[in-house]
């Protein structure tokens, strides 16, 4: 997986599909073929975390929460389409198996969106 940095490419991902969980918001976009970059086949994946979750030891602390639930569910990532975890609060306080099956579930649902 790669990391979304830049600007434009959160907000390609927040113009594609959306499933809202208690501790965060999975936003994902398939890219287009026509883009520069056409190499990069890996699914790009992108975490934010606003001021209003928090003071920054804990927006840190639901982004590394975020990212450890990514990466146990990376076989679900499909290439050629970007991804954006908005953390919130709730993130915090579930279970770290809560958190990884709620992805999942996401991560299924918005493909399963897209194909119907």
């Amino acid at each position: 997986m790669r990391r979304l940095k830049n600007r434009s490419e959160f907000l390609k991902a927040a113009r594609g599909q959306r499933v809202g969980r208690a501790a965060f918001s999975l936003q994902a976009n398939a890219r287009d073929l026509a883009e520069p970059g056409l190499g990069r086949v890996d699914p790009g994946i992108g975490f934010t975390v606003t001021k209003q979750m928090g003071n920054s030891p804990q927006r840190n602390r639901i982004r590394r929460r975020l990212r450890a639930a990514a990466k146990a569910c990376a076989s679900g990532f499909e290439p050629q389409h970007d991804y954006v975890l908005v953390g919130r609060r709730e993130a915090l306080s579930i279970p770290y198996g809560q958190l990884v099956s709620d992805l999942a579930a996401a991560i299924s649902k918005i493909h399963l969106k897209k194909k119907s």
